[in-house]
């Protein structure tokens, strides 16, 4: 795929903080209007990554390019591009929803009638029409995350960075954004999401990339990812802590306080019944077993070695 059919492309990127290697050389190539999700536990670098990529951190090395431009060289070229929505919601509680798009879109260079059509597009987009008019400080923890997401899309970017987007969200505001992702992905605009949240990722990334140590330990799309430790899971109640202990090397998915786990299976019955006659011979050690599909939680155990 050539560069210019890419959102964002990065080559080699590294950054340190003091002794600390946060990133250690990774590469990136997401196309435009498509949607990369960016896995990893805390402290994986998934922040410093989208720190670098939208000008506000310089890499010690490597090279990445925004909607066409040099992150180092053009970065002006790439501000005026993007838009960035970080973990946490940054409203300025003295102002009312309305108040704080339209301002928003006066800065983005939107004359004032359009700035005005815009912060009610919206207003209405996000449900905060009936809010507009009262100050952010009386808006709930999910209403403020809503107006922080919508005043990152007044300029209509073409690379969007969501960095833990749904952190504090209630299901029915996470599912809404859902919906607005996928929105605009079919509008064009790329996306690169950060998420704690593996159900999250499935649903809407198009490609996904596991973050470990400073390095990509993995990527491709869901359905790829699932496929390299199996197509499903056999999920197995033991009878008793000695048995759960004796599979529990071999189990892609954990719940030691529930003694289950989770082992790979292609899905098909000569396979399941296989696993259960080697696993339990004599028909003692397990209580109850179910078939699942594989999980981006066991793609993220196995690949990485780590939890999400």
């Amino acid at each position: 795929m050539t560069t210019t059919a890419l959102g964002i492309h990065a080559t080699a990127l590294t950054k340190s903080y003091g002794p600390l290697r946060v990133l250690d050389g990774i590469d990136l190539a997401v196309p435009r209007g498509s949607v990369l999700a960016l896995l990893g536990p805390n402290g994986a670098g998934k922040t410093t990554t989208v720190r670098l990529l939208a000008t506000l951190a310089v890499p010690d090395s490597g090279t990445a390019r925004v909607a066409g431009y040099d992150v180092t060289a053009e970065r002006a070229r790439v501000r005026e591009r993007i838009s960035l929505a970080g973990q946490f919601a940054a409203v300025d509680e003295l102002r009312t929803g309305a108040e704080t798009l339209r301002m928003m879109g006066r800065l983005s260079g939107l004359s004032a009638p359009r700035a005005q059509a815009r912060a009610a597009e919206l207003l209405d987009r996000f449900g905060l029409a009936e809010a507009a008019g009262r100050t952010a400080k009386t808006y709930s923890g999910g209403m403020r995350r809503r107006l922080d997401l919508a005043a990152s899309l007044v300029a209509r970017p073409e690379v969007l960075f969501l960095d833990e987007p749904t952190n504090g969200l209630d299901p029915r505001s996470r599912q809404d954004l859902w919906d607005l992702v996928r929105e605009l992905r079919t509008d064009g605009t790329t996306v690169l999401l950060t998420t704690q949240y593996l159900e999250e990722a499935d649903r809407l990334a198009d490609r996904v990339a596991l973050l470990a140590d400073g390095r990509i330990a993995a990527e491709g799309t869901p359905a790829e990812l699932k496929s390299r430790v199996a197509g499903h899971r056999l999920d197995l109640t033991l009878a008793d802590r000695t048995a759960y202990d004796a599979l529990a090397p071999r189990a892609a998915h954990l719940v030691p306080d529930e003694l289950t786990l989770g082992l790979p299976t292609d899905g098909t019955a000569a396979h399941v019944r296989a696993l259960l006659d080697e696993i339990d011979p004599d028909r003692t050690d397990i209580a109850r077993f179910a078939l699942r599909t594989a999980t981006l939680d066991d793609v993220f155990l196995t690949l990485t070695g780590a939890a999400p």
